[in-house]
Parts: C-alpha cells; structure tokens; sequence
C-alpha cells in the first residue's frame, strides 16, 4: 500500500513539474507569437530557439514553436527580399547614370559575359603601346592587363607602381602570361585577377593626382610612366566594378531567399499533409 502511495506521488509530482515546464516554455511561445504579430521576426526567432534549449522536455510546445518558426522564416525571408530590392534598385540607378561613360566589349557569338573598357583604353586606340589595361566584367569581376610593346622581349610577369612621394605597390606574378612578335615588334601580356590587384588598384586611386611611375618585372625591367588618361581609367573602372560586384552580390543574395521561401513552403504542405493524415 505504502508503495502505491509513493508510486502516486511521484506520478503527481512528475505531472506537475511536466505541467511547470510546459507552462514557462508557453509563456516563451507566447512572447514568440507577439513579436511575430509586432513584425520583430528576429526576436520571435529567440524566443522559440530558447524554448528548445531552456525546455527541452516540453515537447507539445516545442511542436507548435516549430510550426510557428516556418511562418517566421517566411517572413524574415520576404522582408530580407524587400530589403534586397530596395538596394538592388539603388545600385541600378547608379549605374544608369554612369554606364555610357564606357565601353562595353561582347562578341555575342562566344561570348556570354561582356567587359566594360575606360573608352581611351580600347584596343584600336592603343596599338604599340605598353601600358596598363583595366577592365571589368559585367558581373563586377575587376580584371587588369600590363602590355608590353618594344623591340626586345622583357618577359615580364609583374609590375610594380610607385608615387612621387615614393611610395609604392607591386602585384603578384602573373599566372596568365603570354608573348607573340608582329611584324618585329615584341608583344607581352600579363593579366591579373581581382584579388591580385585590388590593392593595386587602391593605390592608384588614391594617387591618383601625382605622377605614377610603372615598372615592368620580369628578365629585363622597363620603366614608363602612367598617363593621366590611364590613371582615370583605374580610378573609373574601379568605380563600375564596385556597383556591377555589388549587384552581382545582391542578385545571389534574392537567389538564396528564393530558395529559403521554397524550401520553407515545401515544408510547411508536408505538415500540413501530415496533421490532416493525423486526424
């Protein structure tokens, strides 16, 4: 009798301390569903994260904290979507301003992403020329170009900038480099990704008002120095990739909550096709 007696407490006290817990970790869902109403789809987030963490044993209210956080992600997606829009827009009408000041070259025959050129920097207009070529694609990729032109090859596979306050900044070696001879004259190119002159670039922009002395590296050094007109075209050029890469970044950020959104809907039929199977 007396084990009985103990065996109906202890019942009594889990039941309580089961209806304690699920009582706090209903005051949680009730604060999550308040800040969801109010819009605050962060701290509705908190709020039911915490009730998995702080009460992991209340598992009615967890459930529903579940079925909530999918009508909160949607939002946060939709309302990250808004944001995105807002600023992609941003960025369009700057570049509709800017974007005839350039030139875009694309041979629709091979060619699937273009390059915008500085329009004193197009190829017709610099032929036996050796300077530096900047340009960027139309996904914002900067790219730059040393070209070589003389009478002896250099076989250069870097540069290295210096300002008339002596400062300077030298790119990495080349790993796309090659050499051809037309009707005499030498020809070298080195060209160099984004990542490899992004400082580069920088310092050219931020010299921009003093003469820039370029320095070709390779078996042999040549020295020339930057014109103004090929200064301009960094500084510009630079300019469009920082609007074309950041439309390109926000054009992979709306994928990604497109993909959310329809991951989230998918899963919301499949709980709905389950709770309608219950009853």
């Amino acid at each position: 009798m007396k084990k009985l007696i103990a065996l109906g407490c202890s019942i009594l006290i889990l039941t309580a301390c089961g209806n304690e817990i699920e009582k706090k970790a209903n005051e949680k869902l009730i604060t999550a569903r308040n800040a969801y109403e109010h819009g605050n789809y962060e701290e509705a987030k908190k709020q039911i994260d915490s009730i998995k963490i702080l009460y992991p044993k209340a598992l009615k209210t967890r459930k529903a904290g579940q079925e909530l956080i999918l009508d909160v992600e949607l939002k946060r997606q939709q309302q990250k979507l808004d944001s995105l829009s807002e600023m992609l827009q941003t960025c369009e009408e700057a570049f509709n301003i800017v974007k005839d000041k350039y030139i875009l070259e694309k041979d629709t025959a091979y060619q699937e992403i273009g390059n915008y050129l500085w329009p004193t920097q197009t190829i017709e207009k610099n032929l036996h020329r050796s300077y530096l070529r900047f340009q960027v694609s139309e996904q914002g990729v900067l790219s730059m170009t040393s070209i070589y032109c003389g009478s002896n090859n250099i076989h250069h596979i870097s540069v290295k900038a210096t300002a008339a306050d002596g400062t300077y900044m030298e790119t990495p070696a080349s790993r796309d480099s090659y050499e051809t001879t037309d009707m005499g004259e030498k020809i070298e190119k080195a060209d160099y990704k984004q990542e490899e002159i992004k400082n580069f670039v920088e310092f050219i922009a931020l010299h921009k008002d003093q003469n820039i002395r370029i320095e070709y590296i390779g078996e042999r050094k040549y020295t020339t120095t930057m014109s103004p007109s090929d200064r301009q075209a960094a500084i510009s050029i630079y300019e469009l990739a920082q609007i074309l890469s950041d439309m390109a970044a926000i054009k992979k950020a709306q994928e990604a909550a497109n993909l959310k959104i329809g991951f989230v809907n998918e899963k919301k039929q499949r709980k709905a096709l389950e709770k309608q199977e219950e009853e």
